[in-house]
């Protein structure tokens, strides 16, 4: 079932539970970088701020902005997945 306008799926399956960990690790690596406010990190970045709010929330994004959030964030791939993930 898709939530609202954000395309944020909601439901109990192993996909939805893997894109929310994605989001939650999105925002925790922002929230510590002192990013407090989304908007301002993804206009600094150059990101849209729709569509990181997407991905904080848990929303499908594709691979290759889920890499530029990653290199926004200032971290690599390798260190991005090796917190919060099973």
């Amino acid at each position: 079932m898709i939530s609202n306008q954000l395309n944020i799926i909601e439901g109990n399956d192993p996909e939805v539970d893997a894109l929310k960990k994605l989001g939650n690790r999105i925002k925790t690596l922002r929230l510590k970088g002192g990013h407090d406010h989304y908007e301002k990190f993804a206009y600094r970045n150059n990101i849209g701020r729709i569509l990181l709010r997407r991905a904080e929330l848990g929303g499908n994004i594709n691979y290759k902005n889920l890499l530029r959030i990653i290199k926004a964030l200032g971290v690599t791939p390798a260190e991005f997945f090796s917190e919060g993930f099973d």
